[in-house]
């Protein structure tokens, strides 16, 4: 169950995160396109505003803002990570997800709450697909005992934080614990939000590329308890 009150993670200083953030915060705006953000916005709910920078621009200013700043410590990966999500424009939230994509190897288990204010704050599937997948993912491949902490989100409150742990493994391929995702999928089998039952099917679609069988088996053994919507995703590649 979620805790009453999660912590805000404290901001550290960090000489890169400065820059990082001046460079940003001066870059962005100056390629921002309302009408695109308009209309961004409304395809994922109104969530948060946007810039309407399209994603290859998008990327490539990212680019050039990091130009020459060095490889980050778990230390400036949070930094930038908070300050990003303080921001309010969507686009500075993609910068810190992809940023802590690419050097999630310099985090250790001790950045999970600063995951979990990532994941569970304005949160929507933009954003917390590439957390689960590319943060949680190998952050829990990398520290063995944060499975533990993937059972607890399982069974969280915050759908948003279920989803990470129902996502975590999506590319673990023969290094997937089968029993834990199985387990995870018939936990929240039941949960009534479309992001869970979609996540669900998508976990299991994506191992079936591994073990077929095995998916075909849970899935026949379980379609009592799965979401429609879950077995159709499941068995999309399956015949």
């Amino acid at each position: 169950m979620s805790p009453s009150a999660q912590a805000v993670p404290h901001v550290p200083d960090s000489a890169l995160a400065d820059t990082v953030l001046l460079r940003l915060t001066r870059v962005y705006p100056e390629a921002a396109d309302p009408g695109r953000a308009v209309s961004t916005a409304a395809y994922l709910r109104n969530v948060a505003p946007l810039l309407g920078i399209p994603a290859p621009h998008r990327r490539a200013l990212s680019r050039a803002v990091l130009a020459g700043t060095g490889r980050p410590d778990e230390t400036d990966c949070t930094a930038i990570a908070l300050r990003c999500w303080e921001l309010p424009e969507r686009e500075y939230r993609y910068f810190a997800a992809d940023f802590l994509r690419r050097h999630v190897g310099c985090c250790t288990s001790g950045f999970v709450p600063v995951l979990r204010h990532l994941v569970s704050t304005d949160p929507w599937w933009d954003t917390v697909d590439v957390l689960a997948v590319h943060v949680a993912g190998p952050l829990v491949s990398a520290a063995p005992a944060l499975r533990t902490t993937m059972d607890r989100w399982a069974e969280d409150d915050d759908l948003w934080v279920v989803r990470t742990a129902l996502l975590h493994q999506l590319r673990y391929q023969e290094r997937t614990d089968a029993d834990r995702l199985f387990g995870y999928c018939l936990l929240r089998a039941g949960h009534p939000d479309f992001f869970i039952r979609k996540a669900i099917g998508w976990s299991l679609r994506e191992y079936a590329k591994t073990d077929p069988h095995a998916v075909r088996a849970f899935v026949d053994g379980a379609r009592d308890r799965l979401a429609p919507l879950s077995v159709r995703e499941a068995l999309k590649n399956l015949g």
